[in-house]
């Protein structure tokens, strides 16, 4: 397994390097630029859509992996189903903006597309007891589901961040699981997605030569998510090391929309009020933020996760502990352009 594992991670990096560039060279030919504007953090028109050779690559690297019985083909249809769809509606938004009503509509149909293939939401490990949430428990998977992807896509606002937290996350996950001598077909994905991410990630570092576009982002984190759903089926704990992996991103995000709820804005509106676009704007560079982001993930989220698997009974506590000092940061920073904004008016 690991030297067919290690080619197929070869060949996911490098196909999906490759077809960033082709993708790259057909948007520019097109004029499928993303031109800047008052909500954006870049100052160039950028080819976006970049996120396609994603999409490609990992569907190719599924199907390779489910033929070499390395994956279930219930986890198999579980990603390539929702995650077409998903990507579709990404697509079209990249093109012409679609309705959010819609674009919702298919997200929670993907998400029900996955519970059903990965049978719902199994029992959970919270303290010392395993709990059985049945009907309500896949409630909330789908509703996890929707909120990562969606999430992921919010927070593709500057060079190289989404991407490199898929790369961490699936590729920290599929490492915990591995030494906890676990669910091979999530070692298996998670190399190779993170492999792919990667690929990506050599055109959209910043400066990014590419955009990743709502068809990449959302299948990100629909990957991500189902990725996690499927781990759980054999651990109990997995969802907790994986909520805390992408800690970054939960928190961030989940704390920017609630301020912005409260304040009674269009959530669904392209914003700038996210913690790390304001680090963005007050260091000057995207890269100083995603590379923080990174030592964040290695040197704090990382050795939590580790703790949570180690010590199954404190695995959601810890989830807690890991978030505090990120929700502190949140706080602090998320929300100030909408203050900057009106007292320039």
């Amino acid at each position: 397994m690991r030297s067919e594992l290690g080619l197929l991670c070869a060949l996911t990096l490098g196909l999906s390097w490759l077809l960033t560039g082709v993708v790259r060279r057909l948007t520019l030919r097109y004029g499928m630029l993303d031109a800047p504007n008052q909500r954006s953090s870049h100052s160039a028109p950028t080819p976006r859509g970049g996120g396609l050779s994603i999409v490609v690559t990992t569907t190719m690297a599924v199907t390779l992996l489910a033929s070499w019985r390395y994956s279930s083909s219930e986890l198999a249809w579980a990603l390539c189903g929702g995650g077409a769809a998903v990507a579709l509606v990404g697509f079209l938004d990249d093109r012409r903006s679609v309705h959010p009503g819609v674009r919702l509509g298919v997200h929670l149909a993907a998400a029900l597309w996955a519970i059903f293939w990965l049978k719902g939401l199994p029992p959970l490990q919270i303290g010392v007891h395993l709990v059985n949430l049945r009907w309500s428990g896949d409630l909330l998977a789908a509703l996890g589901i929707v909120w990562t992807l969606n999430l992921f896509n919010f927070m593709d606002g500057i060079d190289g961040i989404a991407a490199s937290e898929g790369a961490f996350v699936v590729s920290a996950a599929a490492a915990l699981t591995f030494v906890a001598g676990l669910s091979s077909e999530v070692v298996a994905m998670g190399l190779a997605f993170g492999a792919v991410c990667c690929g990506f990630l050599l055109w959209n570092w910043p400066p990014a030569k590419i955009f990743m576009g709502d068809v990449g982002s959302g299948y990100l984190g629909y990957v991500i998510a189902v990725l996690a759903l499927a781990a759980a089926r054999e651990n109990p704990i997995a969802l907790w090391a994986w909520l805390i992996l992408g800690g970054v991103f939960f928190v961030d995000a989940t704390v920017t929309l609630l301020r912005r709820l409260l304040r009674g804005e269009r959530v669904y509106e392209a914003h700038r009020s996210h913690a790390y676009q304001w680090l963005a704007r007050r260091w000057g560079s995207h890269a100083k933020v995603t590379c923080a982001v990174m030592i964040v993930n290695v040197l704090w989220l990382l050795p939590c996760a580790v703790f949570a698997t180690r010590r199954p009974s404190l695995a959601a506590a810890t989830v807690i502990f890991a978030f505090a000092p990120l929700v502190l940061v949140a706080v602090a920073t998320s929300g100030r352009r909408e203050a900057n904004d009106r007292t320039h008016r």
